[in-house]
């Protein structure tokens, strides 16, 4: 699928130029179709719900198939959070190393999990001054931690981490690694030969162009045996049909699964249809390439980029005027995300070139009035 084939599928970019996916993005027009569909069988009486039931089961094979791991190490859950408390509450015993300004649905569940259970404490990693997000987690990394956990790219600041390097520096101390690609999986490559995650999650929300709600969690061979923190009719052995019995023991297959709400599911389905079609590679080096060009441009009119490490598709600025660059956004019908003196933009494939120079012309007419 090219560029321009993918872009024709979100009927909002005719009008919008759309640099907010960090928030969520436009809807696809397959994945509109498939819950249009479902509506109107809800409505009419003709659905089975038999079949919408399949819908997390089907998504879980196909985000399998696309990303070349086995599906029986793949659970479903609805949301990052359910996944790091999972992860929080099943890993050995031991520190969890996490940044101290981390995206709160991966840092609190183990917080929550180090406030009640003394052998498995948490330590905040802050960066020096000057210091990146990747060499600050590979510093606090040393020996007594037994897990890092990490997100892939920051929405705070828009840094890639680098994944590879803080694998070496867990495996030089014997620590686990969870990384979490919500804000990068879709565009970025994770590399997975090459930064082995223990554990690996992503809400599909994002850049997997997914409703909210459906959510994967990968756990390698070895790592841990997971089981569910909230144990449902589909982690459910013995008992009466749907009655009695008791939840499925950790470690087996699927055990972690959390009850799917299954309209974000037939939503994810259509998602990854669409995604996988995808060119990888090509989509990534198109949105990194878009993002330089956003970052030059707005670093010429007086923006600053507020990152240390190497830049994301997602770029983070500090801006002056920040009220008037978003009315300029606003009458130009552009979307990104502007909150106190800071503006953040995130590139994903169906973004233009045109896109971004429309961006940045109103960015000058805020900033220079």
């Amino acid at each position: 699928m090219t560029p321009e084939q993918f872009r024709a599928e979100f009927p909002a970019l005719e009008t919008w130029a759309w640099l907010d996916t960090p928030g969520a993005p436009p809807s696809a027009t397959r994945v509109d179709a498939a819950l249009r569909a479902v509506l109107d069988g809800w409505r009419a009486g003709t659905f089975a719900w038999e079949d919408w039931d399949g819908a997390a089961q089907r998504a879980r094979d196909a985000f399998a198939a696309w990303m070349g791991l086995p599906a029986a190490r793949i659970a479903t859950l609805g949301s990052l959070a359910e996944a790091a408390a999972t992860v929080a509450q099943y890993r050995a015993p031991g520190a969890a190393l996490i940044a101290a300004d981390e995206f709160q649905s991966l840092l609190l569940p183990f917080v929550a999990v180090a406030e009640r259970d003394a052998t498995r404490p948490l330590v905040r990693a802050r960066p020096r001054f000057g210091q990146s997000r990747t060499e600050a987690l590979c510093e606090h990394l040393q020996p007594g931690i037994s897990l890092v956990a990490v997100s892939e790219t920051t929405t705070r600041d828009g840094e890639r981490l680098d994944i590879a390097a803080v694998r070496d520096r867990a495996d030089d101390v014997g620590a686990q690694l969870f990384v979490n690609g919500t804000q990068s999986l879709g565009v970025l490559d994770p590399r997975f030969a090459r930064t082995r995650p223990d554990f690996y999650a992503v809400h599909g929300y994002k850049w997997l162009l997914a409703p909210r709600g459906a959510a994967w969690l990968y756990t390698a061979e070895g790592a841990a045996e997971l089981g569910s923190i909230a144990p449902n009719w589909k982690t459910a052995e013995g008992g009466d049909g749907l009655f009695g019995g008791h939840p499925t023991p950790a470690g087996k297959p699927h055990a972690a699964d959390t009850s799917p709400a299954w309209f974000s599911w037939i939503g994810a389905e259509a998602a990854l249809g669409l995604i996988s079609e995808l060119d990888a590679p090509a989509t990534e080096s198109h949105a990194l390439g878009l993002a330089e060009q956003y970052e030059r441009g707005a670093t010429e009119l007086g923006a600053r980029a507020v990152r240390v490490g190497p830049g994301s598709h997602i770029r983070v600025f500090e801006i002056a005027e920040p009220a008037r660059v978003q009315r300029e956004h606003d009458q130009d019908r552009i979307r990104a995300r502007i909150a106190g003196d800071r503006l953040r933009i995130g590139v994903h494939g169906f973004t233009s070139s045109e896109d971004v120079e429309r961006a940045l012309a109103a960015l000058e007419r805020g900033l220079r009035g």
